[in-house]
């Protein structure tokens, strides 16, 4: 007998090109097309639903009648409560299927929205918000698995495209959207949106995604303990994180505490998974290179967003714009998007390295938050619209890149041989694309709080008694103002607390040019990792010519 007669196949991409091809409808109209833009629209309702809490955040802690202090959980419940239901929607997902959690949660979420901003108690709007946390969460793990069971290969890339479009456009759209709500309806439509736009999603849910029996159980049960202990552990965490800025990290009892806890609950949920093995979850499947440097990719692309999320919004809000004259400025971000991902689509068709895609993307918003870093104290809206125009194009063009990467990986790495791997290479992203987008905005908040501190510190030590250029600044202004002051004194006082404002103003300026070099450094990072990823073996051209395996004797008997 020659040796290795005996050793098991290793299946080629062909064979899996071919077995994907088969496992897929032969046309888009024998798909579950309702169910993709189902789950597709609820992706950004989540997403707008979160910017719109961010934008809201005042008027809703005025009407509660709450200070700065209370109002940090608000914000924090939800987003714990997202990443808490990650992991156990691979538990939910595999005992009952996708139908069945996505519009039993779409319901609750809706009735969620709807009654919120009729709740006057602060702790019942907690629990309420992060109930509808826990139902929206659902969306995101579940859409890549049906995306890759349910659509045929040669319109898979036009899915991503309408995903990303979609993702993007509520990240960029929400602050427009929400200044025209408060100023021509109510605030009370930062929750009513979603509340109008889930049934919608419930419908095409219902029609698009075909019922099917409850999936059979085999071997030992799964263990809800184990995904209980990992998401409770990652929530706690978060809730740390989120927290640690403002209650001044280790220097807080509250945050070590809940430090701790989270800790606790992710070594108890590794522990678990160790000396118990749990049927839906394959955690060795996701030890591939490309998957782990996926995984960081991902990671690394959410700290990219903050350009847009945080830094101009906040560069505006410093100058006591309000959210509808912030909107302007990020809007041009999302008008290019939906051209823009149909014309990747198609070069995706071409077989166009979708790494290369990503890089260029990363490499356009790296020039875009270069040219942002010209930032003056004197600029307003309309100075970002030019930049903000190339940053949608390379968020474009990274997205979509980077996911279509992701379900090429998921693919020839065997995603679809069993339930469990796709389920499990789902639930990863999902995770990491919400703690990554969690830990970007923590990391940001911090790096500006320090920068600021570093910038005023450096203009204080110029602006001292004795120096004749802020003498004669002092002066000047004093000079002015006595006529409207109770006397010379009281003039002195609001001279120097406007100098103050000055220099605070322009500590502030320095602080966001050094956020903007700092997400242009971390789109070069991106950039590097996607150099050093293995290449798919075929691409989506390829994949849409691949005929499907000929049908074995059973499956031709059956």
């Amino acid at each position: 007998m020659a040796a290795g007669e005996n050793a098991p196949h290793q299946v080629t991409p062909l064979e899996l090109a071919r077995s994907f091809a088969s496992a897929e409808p032969a046309d888009l109209s024998k798909s579950p097309i309702l169910g993709i833009l189902g789950v597709i629209l609820g992706a950004g309702i989540v997403t707008l639903t979160s910017r719109m809490l961010s934008m809201g955040m005042e008027d809703l802690k005025g009407h509660l009648g709450i200070g700065y202090d209370a109002g940090a959980w608000i914000s924090t419940s939800f987003d714990a409560a997202l990443i808490f239901i990650g992991p156990l929607t691979v538990y939910f997902g595999a005992l009952a299927g996708a139908r069945r959690v996505l519009f039993l949660a779409a319901g609750i979420f809706t009735l969620c929205c709807t009654v919120l901003p009729y709740i006057h108690s602060y702790g019942l709007l907690v629990a309420v918000l992060a109930l509808a946390g826990l139902m929206s969460g659902t969306f995101y793990p579940l859409t890549l698995t049906f995306a890759l069971r349910s659509i045929p290969v040669r319109y898979l890339p036009f899915t991503i495209a309408l995903y990303a479009t979609c993702v993007d456009f509520a990240v960029n759209v929400a602050p427009t959207l929400y200044g025209w709500y408060r100023d021509h309806l109510s605030w009370h439509w930062m929750f009513w949106n979603s509340a109008w736009l889930t049934p919608i999603m419930m419908a095409l849910i219902y029609w698009g995604i075909p019922a099917s029996p409850p999936p059979k159980r085999s071997g030992a049960p799964p263990s809800f303990a184990g995904f209980f202990y990992f998401s409770a552990g990652l929530a706690i965490l978060i809730g740390a994180f989120e927290q640690g800025e403002r209650l001044d990290w280790w220097r807080s009892s509250v945050f070590t505490a809940l430090f701790v806890c989270g800790t606790f609950f992710l070594l108890c949920g590794f522990g678990r998974r160790l000396f118990g093995p749990n049927p839906l979850v394959a955690l060795e499947y996701l030890r591939r290179r490309n998957t782990l440097l996926l995984g960081f990719g991902l990671f690394l692309f959410r700290f990219t967003l903050l350009g847009t999320i945080i830094l101009i919004p906040q560069s505006l809000a410093i100058h006591g714009f309000e959210a509808v004259q912030i909107g302007p400025a990020l809007i041009w971000t999302a008008l290019p998007q939906l051209l823009i991902a149909l014309a990747v689509a198609l070069l995706l068709l071409g077989n166009v390295d979708s790494r290369l895609i990503m890089a260029t993307g990363c490499l356009l918003m790296a020039l875009a938050c270069c040219l942002n870093a010209n930032l003056t104290s004197a600029w307003s809206a309309a100075n970002y619209y030019r930049t903000e125009l190339l940053m949608g194009v390379g968020q474009s063009f990274a997205f979509l890149g980077l996911v279509a990467t992701i379900l090429l990986q998921g693919l020839f790495s065997g995603g679809l041989a069993k339930p469990q791997w796709i389920l499990t290479f789902s639930a990863y992203f999902h995770v990491i694309r919400l703690f990554g987008g969690s830990m970007g905005a923590v990391f940001m908040g911090h790096f500006l709080a320090q920068r600021e501190k570093f910038h005023s510190n450096l203009l204080g030590l110029e602006v001292k008694r004795g120096n004749w250029v802020a003498d004669g600044n002092l002066l000047h202004m004093t000079a002015a103002l006595a006529p409207k002051s109770y006397g010379v004194a009281a003039a002195a006082g609001r001279a120097m607390a406007l100098t103050g404002g000055r220099i605070r103003l322009q500590a502030y300026t320095l602080t966001f040019i050094d956020g903007f070099f700092l997400v242009a450094w971390i789109c070069v990072g991106l950039m590097v990792l996607g150099a050093i990823m293995k290449e798919a073996p075929m691409g989506f051209g390829d994949l849409s010519r691949v005929e499907p395996a000929p049908a074995t004797p059973e499956e031709v008997r059956a």
